[in-house]
């Protein structure tokens, strides 16, 4: 008969024949050690949606605007997160980050607007 041992810190186990780990601490701690590689990685996507939301906030309090894509660039917004995208009839894109969007115009000019909602 195979010794099982416990996931985490490989002592023995005693008990039940499905007995994983030897007590909650290290249950716990295997879980959050799993899980960790996926959560921080979801934690620096949401880290620049954030960035990227605030910027657009800052810059659009009238709920529709225009700015520079510099401008952007300067307070560190990242154009390569967002949560969505609409393309108009005309064919205009929108690029959303949670309900502001940004859509491109000529000679690096950007129109900024919110979502109604």
């Amino acid at each position: 008969m195979k010794k099982r041992t416990c996931l985490e810190c490989g002592e023995p186990l005693k008990g039940r024949a499905d007995q994983k780990f030897c007590n909650d601490s290290c249950r716990n701690a295997y879980n959050n050690k799993k899980a960790s590689v996926s959560t921080n990685f979801m934690r620096k996507i949401n880290r620049i949606l954030k960035n990227n939301h605030s910027i657009l906030e800052a810059l659009n309090p009238e709920e529709k605007t225009t700015t520079y894509k510099s401008t952007l660039d300067k307070q560190g917004f990242n154009f390569g997160y967002f949560t969505n995208t609409y393309t108009t009839k005309t064919g205009r894109i929108y690029y959303f980050v949670y309900d502001q969007a940004y859509s491109e115009l000529e000679g690096n000019k950007l129109m900024l607007v919110k979502k109604e909602a």
